[in-house]
């Protein structure tokens, strides 16, 4: 008799053989929605305890229903240790689609509820920088209007929390900057309107006196950097790069908005800032000096397999009708798409 493994390149660093379920044993048998929420509850927490606090239940309870599930499943789940759990690679195979599927049960209550009640609805949108100073804002006056009973829920965070959030059902759509997605094919990004970064300094600044510069003028400044690994600050870099000049001496990094702008109001720093942002800002001024190949494409993120509630895709619509005027404040020779930025098609 031959028996068939789940996760046959893993086989041999365990040394367990699994057994592959049929549809109708994990509808039959013991796998419960709970236990999908205890997994993932383990992994976020790190141990038994943590999950324990989390989920108001007692430790015993959630090593047996952990026990269970590995039961369920013939695989280790996690690796205990005197620090806490280390989800094993059968877990963070477990984990991708327990979260998927507990997203969609979310999304599933949340079409009900709003169904059951046509005038009201929940809308979780996740953002960053981009987006969030203007469009998004906008956005909900907009929704507002039409729909003032609808719940609207605003999560900043990282564009990677976002997008773990986005599939985990926790986050409706985000807004922000579109940037390439790997690992998740399931993403579908919409852009709404692209515009350039500005070179921004305070009301005063002695680099207004100078008319046009060149980065080597503005790198004899301190700067307020973008943070590492991020987009924006590899473009910064590669423009630093390409005249041949190293990085502006005195930096700082920053990847908060409000520390930013406080930082060039009181300073001398410069930083870069988007240009519907440096715009509409009075304690800012432009600089005359325009960095090639440094600019953002902003749209919205969701998912392909999510149908979105009737409150998402009116979200949606007031963030397409917002950004149609966004456009037009940006000037037409900023609109055009520097070469080398990365930008999605646009609608």
């Amino acid at each position: 008799m031959s028996v068939e493994c789940l996760f046959p390149n893993l086989l041999c660093l365990y040394g367990h053989i699994i057994v592959v379920m049929d549809i109708r044993s994990l509808l039959n048998g013991p796998l419960k929605i709970r236990h999908l929420v205890l997994v993932l509850t383990i992994a976020e927490q790190g141990s038994i305890v943590g999950a324990a606090r989390h989920l108001y239940i007692t430790q015993p309870a959630v090593s047996r229903g952990l026990r269970e599930v590995e039961e369920a499943l013939g695989a280790p789940l996690f690796e205990r240790g005197a620090r806490g759990v280390r989800p094993t690679p059968f877990a963070e195979v477990f984990i991708d689609h327990a979260r998927a599927v507990v997203g969609h049960l979310k999304q599933a209550t949340q079409h009900i509820a709003e169904l059951a009640d046509a005038t009201a609805g929940s809308v979780t949108v996740g953002t960053y920088v981009a987006g969030g100073n203007l469009l998004l804002p906008k956005a909900i006056a907009l929704l507002k209007q039409q729909r003032p009973h609808v719940n609207i829920y605003v999560h900043e965070a990282t564009p990677d929390r976002l997008t773990n959030g986005l599939v985990a059902g926790e986050i409706d759509v985000v807004v922000g900057r579109l940037t390439a997605q790997h690992g998740v094919p399931e993403l579908q990004q919409a852009a709404l309107y692209h515009e350039p970064f500005e070179v921004v300094a305070r009301v005063g600044h002695p680099v207004l006196d100078l008319g046009p510069t060149t980065l080597a003028d503005l790198r004899k400044y301190p700067w307020v950097m973008p943070v590492g690994q991020t987009a924006l600050r590899g473009e910064l870099e590669r423009a630093f790069a390409r005249e041949r000049l190293d990085l502006p001496e005195e930096q700082v990094d920053c990847s908060s908005p409000m520390t930013l702008r406080a930082i060039l109001a009181e300073t001398d720093f410069l930083a870069l800032q988007p240009h519907t942002i440096a715009a509409a800002d009075p304690s800012l001024r432009l600089v005359d000096a325009r960095i090639k190949g440094i600019g953002q494409t902003v749209g919205v993120t969701t998912l392909t397999d999510r149908l979105p509630s009737p409150a998402v895709a009116l979200m949606v619509r007031c963030m397409e009708q917002v950004a149609i005027g966004i456009r037009r404040t940006i000037p037409a020779d900023l609109r055009t798409n520097p070469r080398g930025v990365e930008r999605p098609g646009m609608p």
